[in-house]
Parts: structure tokens; sequence; C-alpha cells
């Protein structure tokens, strides 16, 4: 059984959908002011899903393999990454897939170290 991505401990839960197969919408409730949006997908079977955040303006594909199951967790710390939306996913029927949406605070990113 493919189960929803777990967040790290100090990430708030926004939206969750169980084991899918298709096409389907899942709404994610808001975060506080500040959040970054995260957006985590386990898929399993042959083919691409592609997953479409109209309210942060962001997409991005997952490649899905048969046989193996592949999880990626996307960050995004936009405008309006704490507000309340849905994210669309877009899969072939051969593909399962699952989701967590949650909010938490923005990674840092890492300065270069100087020389």
């Amino acid at each position: 059984m493919l189960k929803p991505p777990r967040l790290d401990a100090e990430e708030t839960l926004a939206g969750r959908q169980e084991m899918t197969s298709g096409n389907a919408s899942i709404a994610y409730s808001k975060g506080r002011k500040g959040d970054a949006l995260i957006v985590a997908v386990s898929c399993r079977g042959e083919g691409k899903i592609k997953v479409v955040v109209r309210s942060a303006h962001v997409s991005f594909s997952q490649p899905c393999v048969a046989g193996e199951n592949s999880t990626d967790y996307n960050q995004v710390d936009l405008t309006g990454a704490d507000r309340k939306g849905v994210a669309s996913v877009e899969a072939p029927s051969a593909v399962r897939w699952s989701m967590t949406i949650g909010h938490g605070a923005p990674v840092q990113e890492e300065s270069p170290e100087k020389s």
C-alpha cells in the first residue's frame, strides 16, 4: 500500500490524499503568515504525474516507476503559500499516488562558503 508521505515534526498538516489512481484535486487549509507550502507526493507505476497548485502559481511533474515507490518533497516559499487552496493532480490510471500537503518554516538556503 502506498501511504501519504510524512511531514517533519515542526510542519503542520494542511491536506492529505490516500492512495489514488487517475486525476484528483485535494483542498488544503491555510497556514501562518510567512509559512512555506510543502507538497509531498509518493507514486508507483509506469508514467508521470503532474501537480498544479494554482493559488501558489506552481506546477511540477514527477516521474513514477513500475514496481517502485518514488517520493518527492517540494517546498514553495512564495507570496500566497500560506493561503488555503487546491492541488490538482493529473495521472495515468496505471499510476497509484498519494499526497501530503503541509505548511512550515521556509528552508534557509546555505550561502556559499568563502575561501
